[in-house]
């Protein structure tokens, strides 16, 4: 096997391992009663507002089942709401609510904010060409 590709692996592995620890810090962050998992959930939701269950499940990777489960958990934890699809009255659209966003959003702002400590030293075109190549890569994972 390639050096480079086995270094790559192990870098990712790391960063991976790294990343997951992190998720569940940022998740209890938002709220003690919140998985790790449902994290994801609630930064997609801010990015594009209102989604049907059925999409959320396709992008972060997992079925209904565990899709309606981590919803009604965040739905009891009054960090999202749900509401009838104006296009489809059988489906139902999912957003974040004032407070779901203001929690998420104080904790991603933190992030960001080490995220800018941690790379002070770096020159801004290395990160933002990490940023294109890490961009890249997960356009091309399946899941």
């Amino acid at each position: 096997m390639d050096q480079a590709f086995l270094a790559l692996e192990r870098e990712l592995t790391v960063l991976l391992r790294r990343a997951r620890a992190k998720s569940g810090e940022m998740a209890r962050a938002v709220h003690p009663d919140l998985e790790s998992a449902a994290y994801g959930l609630l930064a997609r939701l801010d990015e594009t507002g209102r989604l049907r269950a059925t999409e959320l499940a396709a992008y972060i990777g997992v079925g209904k089942a565990t899709m309606s489960r981590q919803l009604r958990a965040l739905e009891h934890l009054g960090l999202i709401a749900r509401e009838p699809d104006p296009a489809d009255g059988r489906a139902w659209l999912v957003h974040l609510t004032d407070e779901g966003r203001a929690r998420f959003r104080a904790v991603r702002d933190a992030r960001r904010v080490a995220y800018v400590r941690q790379l002070a030293d770096w020159d801004r075109d290395e990160v933002a060409q990490l940023a294109r190549l890490l961009h890249r890569l997960n356009r091309g994972v399946d899941g």
